[in-house]
């Protein structure tokens, strides 16, 4: 088997979409590590596209696995858990239906509904309209099944539960603890059903050892520069990048 891996392994890093994959895995890490959400909003279009959704979604859920170890013990203190706890609970619940969706669709159209997704979600962060109504547990518990069903079709539950948290009146630190809380709990549980389907073999895996080291190194530079560079430089480029990503998707 070892002798059959190596070959594939060099295989991928030849590949001109390694260099591709390598690149914006580095730039969804310093977002991951800065605000606490990116990873799979950046990925998973780029990853759908280069890789084919039923590849590139399990590697980006394997990712989140590991880049939630990392930053869930520092966050945990600082969350607001009354809030998260419905939304993380809904939002389980919910995920082995959208893994249904993730095993049956067409590639070609799942990658394109992912691309839309994240231009949508770069296009309403980057105009004026936030939710600015309350956050009672029956609409927690709506936005966490939505989040959840987005989370095993494309592996992103990030848009509908990052618009909604926003919203809120918390400093700037609690929100990215509540972001990170809510996709350490994800990123635990979404890994399951892929796995149980068969999604997560070999090639997932080879493709995520290659990727991971380039995440990790990159996620405590960002979580350095979360007390250097002011919020309002990072929020335009960070828009920049999720438009760029969704057209990618849509038009790869």
């Amino acid at each position: 088997m070892m002798a059959d891996l190596w070959p594939q392994a060099v295989a991928l890093v030849w590949d001109w979409r390694f260099l591709v994959a390598a690149l914006c895995t580095a730039v969804a890490g310093v977002m991951r590590g800065y605000s606490g959400f990116g990873t799979a909003i950046l990925l998973a279009p780029v990853y759908s596209t280069l890789w084919s959704p039923r590849t590139g979604v399990p590697v980006v859920l394997l990712m989140e696995l590991f880049v939630s170890a990392y930053l869930l013990p520092r966050a945990f203190a600082f969350a607001n858990k009354r809030l998260i706890g419905p939304i993380c609970a809904a939002a389980v619940l919910a995920m082995p239906f959208g893994a249904v969706v993730l095993l049956h669709a067409d590639g070609a159209l799942l990658r394109r509904v992912i691309g839309a997704f994240v231009l949508v979600f770069g296009l309403l962060m980057s105009s004026s309209w936030r939710y600015h109504g309350t956050r009672p547990l029956s609409l927690n518990i709506a936005v966490g099944l939505v989040s959840g069903l987005l989370k095993g079709a494309t592996g992103m539950a990030g848009p509908p539960v990052i618009l909604y948290l926003l919203a809120g009146k918390e400093e700037a630190a609690q929100h990215r603890a509540n972001l990170i809380l809510y996709f350490g709990v994800l990123g635990v549980a979404a890994v399951l059903p892929p796995l149980w389907a068969g999604l997560i073999g070999l090639p997932a895996l080879l493709m995520t050892a290659l990727m991971l080291p380039v995440m990790l190194v990159s996620v405590p530079v960002g979580a350095r520069l979360f007390h250097v560079i002011p919020l309002r430089w990072y929020r335009r480029l960070a828009l920049l990048l999720l438009v760029g990503a969704g057209l990618f998707a849509l038009l790869g």
